[in-house]
Order: C-alpha cells, then sequence, then structure tokens
C-alpha cells in the first residue's frame, strides 16, 4: 500500500524535525535544547513539533532508536550479500564508517545522550546495539577461531570506538580521507593476529 502525498510529505518534515534535534542535542546537549528552540530551528513553533513527537523525549527515543535500528538493518543488509567472512567484514566496516560519516550529529547525541533516554527506550538501544556488536563478533570468530569471545568483543569495541571517532576528526582532512583512513586503522586492527 503506497502512502498518500500527505504522509509522505509529513514523513519528510518529521525526519527534517530529528535531523535538526541531532544537530541541536549534538552542539548543546539534550538539556540544553528546548522544544522551542528546535521549532525555532526548523521554522514552526515548538508546539507544532507535538503534532510528530509526544514530548522532548520522544524525539531523543526516535533518534537514538532509530539510529540503532538503521544500523542493525544495515548489518542485516550486508549479511544477506553472502560474501565471504573476510569481505563482510570489510563492507561493514565502510558501512559503519559511512554512517558515522553521514550521521554525525546522531553519532554524537548517541554517545552522549543515551542515559538520558526513559529506560524502556534506552534498554531498546542497548538491545539493538549487542545485536549488532553480537553479528561482528560472530564473524570475527569464524576469521579468527583461536580468540576468545572476550578478545574479539574487547577488539571490536575499540575498533566501534575508532569508528565513532568520525565526528572528531572532520576537519582534519576531507571526509573522504578521513574514512579512507579509520577503515585502513579498522580493519588492520580486526585482521592483526594477537602476538600476546
Amino acid at each position: 500500500m503506497s502512502s498518500s502525498p500527505r504522509e509522505v510529505a509529513k514523513a519528510q518534515r518529521r525526519e527534517r524535525y530529528l535531523e535538526a534535534a541531532a544537530s541541536l542535542i549534538a552542539e548543546r546537549g539534550f538539556s540544553g535544547v528546548s522544544i522551542d528552540l528546535l521549532g525555532s530551528a526548523v521554522g514552526v513553533s515548538g508546539p507544532a513539533l507535538y503534532r510528530h513527537f509526544s514530548s522532548k523525549e520522544d524525539i531523543l527515543t526516535q533518534l537514538l532508536v532509530g539510529a540503532s535500528e538503521r544500523l542493525l538493518a544495515g548489518y542485516e543488509a550486508i549479511i544477506a550479500e553472502g560474501l565471504s567472512d573476510e569481505e563482510t567484514l570489510r563492507r561493514l566496516v565502510r558501512f559503519h564508517l559511512d554512517f558515522a560519516t553521514n550521521e554525525r550529529d546522531v553519532i554524537l547525541a548517541q554517545e552522549r545522550e543515551l542515559v538520558n533516554l526513559p529506560e524502556e527506550p534506552r534498554r531498546r538501544v542497548r538491545s539493538l546495539q549487542r545485536r549488532y556488536v553480537n553479528g561482528w563478533v560472530q564473524i570475527t570468530e569464524r576469521l579468527m577461531p583461536d580468540a576468545s569471545r572476550a578478545d574479539l568483543t574487547v577488539r571490536l569495541h575499540a575498533v566501534f570506538g575508532l569508528l565513532n571517532s568520525t565526528p572528531y576528526s572532520g576537519s582534519l582532512a576531507s571526509p573522504s580521507r578521513v574514512r579512507d583512513i579509520l577503515a585502513d586503522l579498522a580493519l588492520s586492527a580486526l585482521f592483526t593476529a594477537d602476538s600476546a
């Protein structure tokens, strides 16, 4: 069933509001962004946002749960391609870097503001994140069968920290150069045998 033009326009406005919220939250923090400020940033009154969101917390929830859902969906799409484990991991690194580059403000908001989510959405984000990380762990377990799951998890968390540092590297080089450097470092961390 296709959406009506009105539904499409409403969904587009909602996405624009979420993008503006991500930018403001990344810049000012969740507590520093009022509904009126967000409304002003998108050219509507603050209360008009309540047509799309039930509360300020709902905006943060939609932003952070949505980001985790998109990451997991991207992972699942790459897995569905049936590539070798090594190529899958390479694609996942690039996918995550593209996400971190294209959704810089969301990465910053998630990093800083997850604690401000109500308990249930915070659990949902954590559950989605665990599924995402566990998927990467399963692939690396097949590539490095002698490594312990704990060691692989530590290695992957370090790689995610590196990949998610993209927002902090923006002005140092071109976005494509930053992605190339971070991809090389991440892949080196993933494919280098443990010498300990």
